[in-house]
């Protein structure tokens, strides 16, 4: 019961300015919250009943038991139906006639027919069963009377007791009482506990085989992960897609599905199987559901890769071993083989493996590159693994540009002819100039080999690492030309344009690295001229268009589905010079990563082989030069050079004033200096003691210099 409350005031506004009484009010007490009705209070308790996790677990653990039972049930009629016909024969037989095994399929045929005519004999048999059985009882019934008979005989006989003729008999007898006896104490109890005894192996039949469904089943037996991957598992994954019409069609087939499947056979750390689709889906249905596939499959998505083989309407469906790509892929042959060489014409680079566990190996002749991706997965060590064993054929030149500038390709000196470093947009300068040196090269290849068709070129390899920074250079010439940009006058995007056109024709290639390409870093008529195209992780499917072309991307070829940071070093190649599966336009290969001090030693063996080359880091034009001293510096520490390699190193030195040089001019220079090229096996080459010998006696006027 509430108590009023008193309050004492005086009014607000007495009258005539008096003194008002003070009011004495009494204020009643607010009246208590009328409590919740009593169904409403009934709900939320059964609400808080039935959604607690006590509940919710004994739920799921008593459907799961009962579900047991049904299940192994489901299993043992199964395996009976199995065992009494011959429909494990037939659906054998349609996977095999499915994956084009006829040989198979004729044998299963043969088992089936032999397990029929097995059946029907067993079935006549049952026909005149109960006569023959009638007889033997018959006549075992009378042969063992008259054994016991006869034993008893002999047992009176020794004890001279006639009694004993029946004993034997008569043991029998009290035997089969006692048999009697023995099942009318134990058939109550078997009638009573039997049932139970079967609901108890039914469970355990559902129980080993877990045939619960996955909400039912405890936290730690619902993933399945790594589960090794069978047939009945790859199509219940495409039962499960969400494609109505292949779900519908896997259901109306006899064999439950198994007929699309070819046999599973082991591809390297994973599984490979081709799925021919039923009419009306579409294999672009598949690929759309990549991730919903790899998690009914019970694999991660990087660790499912779908492509699209010859046959029609079919997928090929590469299921990795669970975190088996995770794993390393081991060393560079590079690294582990000190003996290994390289062969620019014939060889193939060792650039590491595919998704089978095979080697991947890559043929660079007359191909021109592209390789791009993300920053910092591993685009440069990729370029750099396949520079290093090419560098092994002593006949490979190398220009290289190097726009990031932190030392990657510093290997290189003493390999590479040109060798250019820096972010800086002077450099981007200078490799634009250095591609279009390549473009002068490529141009006089070809009017040698106009003359002389039968003329053999040194393979020069120009090598732009960032390559979109040469392309976003807003650097202009003297004459108002961008050096970047993807105009008509732009003179990067030009250059290599030109190299893209007639370049593998002379030898000359154009390998280049970028990151994230778009239409401004890499403009489509370029990415388009790589014979070999090569992505890391990309960030959109539009992106992995660009980079490997539309056609392998509708193949199949996902870089954008790789994982940036964990996949360092995956590429996704789409080449004719790699080894891939029949009908397949890309690949996915994991390369091998040779560290810092490894390609230092790779890159001495290289040195090595080549005898020492002079690098050229700065590109110079526009200078006074002296031709007798600059054939002295491209001469370097060798004893003798060739005269065309004295000619092609001037021309690296400046192709301003030594571009278009042949060799006439390079005999003047020498004739003026008192010298001239010698004969040496055969070929004519330049000693270094008589060019240091001509420099020495030279005039002081410069009389053997030449303009």
């Amino acid at each position: 019961m509430s108590e009023n409350v008193i309050s004492l005031h005086k009014p607000t506004d007495p009258p005539n300015g008096s003194n008002a009484p003070t009011v004495l009010t009494v204020v009643p007490d607010p009246a208590p919250p009328r409590p919740a009705p009593l169904w409403i209070r009934s709900g939320r308790a059964v609400r808080t009943a039935v959604t607690h996790d006590v509940t919710k677990t004994t739920a799921r653990t008593t459907a799961r038991h009962a579900l047991y039972v049904y299940g192994g049930g489901r299993i043992l009629a199964r395996r009976t139906w199995e065992a009494r016909t011959p429909a494990r024969y037939e659906r054998l037989m349609r996977a095999a006639e499915a994956a084009g095994n006829l040989e198979e399929a004729r044998e299963w045929e043969e088992r089936g027919q032999r397990f029929r005519e097995a059946r029907h004999r067993r079935r006549m048999d049952l026909l005149t069963s109960p006569i023959d059985i009638a007889k033997g009882a018959a006549v075992g019934t009378g042969a063992g009377i008259g054994g016991l008979v006869l034993l008893g005989i002999a047992m009176a006989v020794a004890t001279k007791d006639p009694a004993d003729v029946v004993t034997p008999l008569m043991a029998v007898i009290n035997f089969i009482n006692l048999m009697i006896t023995i099942v009318q104490v134990v058939w109550g109890p078997a009638i009573t506990i039997g049932p139970f005894l079967a609901l108890l192996a039914l469970w355990s039949v559902g129980a080993h085989q877990k045939a619960a469904p996955q909400w039912a089943l405890p936290a730690n037996a619902r993933s399945n992960e790594g589960e090794p991957i069978t047939p009945s598992i790859v199509v219940k994954a495409l039962r499960d897609l969400g494609v109505s019409t292949l779900r519908s069609a896997i259901k109306d087939m006899g064999d439950a599905g198994a007929s699309m499947l070819s046999p599973i056979v082991i591809a390297g750390c994973g599984v490979e199987v081709d799925v021919t689709l039923p009419s009306g889906v579409s294999t672009i249905e598949i690929q759309q559901r990549r991730r919903k596939l790899a998690e009914n499959l019970n694999r991660h998505e990087h660790e499912v890769y779908i492509a699209i083989p010859q046959a029609a309407r079919t997928v090929r469906l590469w299921i990795a071993d669970s975190g088996a790509l995770d794993e390393p892929i081991g060393p560079s042959p590079l690294v582990t083989d000190e003996t290994m060489t390289a062969n620019y014409k014939t060889g193939k680079a060792p650039w590491g493996r595919d998704l089978r566990g095979d080697a991947a190996e890559l043929s660079v002749y007359q191909r021109h590159l592209l390789i791009t991706g993300r920053s910092n997965q591993g685009k440069t060590a990729a370029l750099r693994s396949l520079v290093l064993w090419l560098a092994l054929d002593r006949s490979v030149q190398f220009w290289v540009a190097d726009l990031k500038g932190v030392g990657d390709w510093s290997m290189v000196n003493g390999i590479a002819d040109v060798l250019i470093e820096g972010p800086a947009d002077d450099h981007c300068i200078q490799a634009t100039e250095m591609v279009e040196d390549a473009v002068s090269e490529m141009n006089r290849r070809i009017e040698v080999r106009k003359n002389d068709p039968s003329v053999v070129f040194r393979p020069l390899i120009v090598l732009v690492d960032e390559a979109q920074k040469a392309f976003m250079c807003p650097a202009v010439d003297d004459q108002k030309r961008p050096y970047g940009g993807s105009k008509a006058t732009s003179r990067y995007f030009m250059a290599t344009r030109t190299i893209h056109n007639q370049g593998r024709a002379v030898d000359v290639l154009l390998w280049q690295g970028t990151q994230d390409p778009t239409d401004q870093n890499l403009p489509k008529m370029v990415r388009e001229g790589a014979h070999t195209r090569a992505s890391l992780v990309l960030g959109s499917e539009s992106q992995a268009k660009m980079a490997l072309g539309d056609k392998a991307v509708e193949d199949g070829a996902a870089p954008h589905m790789l994982r940036q940071g964990l996949d360092k070093g995956t590429l996704v190649v789409a080449s004719d010079g790699i080894d891939m599966p029949k009908g397949q336009s890309s690949i996915t290969v994991r390369t091998h990563f040779i560290d810092d001090d490894p390609a230092k030693e790779i890159a001495a063996r290289a040195r090595a082989l080549r005898g020492g080359i002079t690098t050229l880091t700065v590109i110079e034009r526009g200078e006074e030069r002296d031709p007798l001293a600059d054939i002295l510096t491209v001469l370097g520490d060798e004893k003798r050079v060739f005269t065309q390699d004295v000619i092609r190193r001037l021309g690296n030195l400046s192709q301003d004033a030594y571009g278009t040089w042949s060799f006439g001019d390079l005999t003047r220079v020498l004739d003026a200096a008192g010298t001239e090229a010698k004969k040496s096996h055969g070929r004519m080459v330049v000693r270094r003691e008589d060019i240091a010998t001509a420099l020495e006696n030279r005039d002081t006027d410069g009389s053997a210099s030449a303009s």
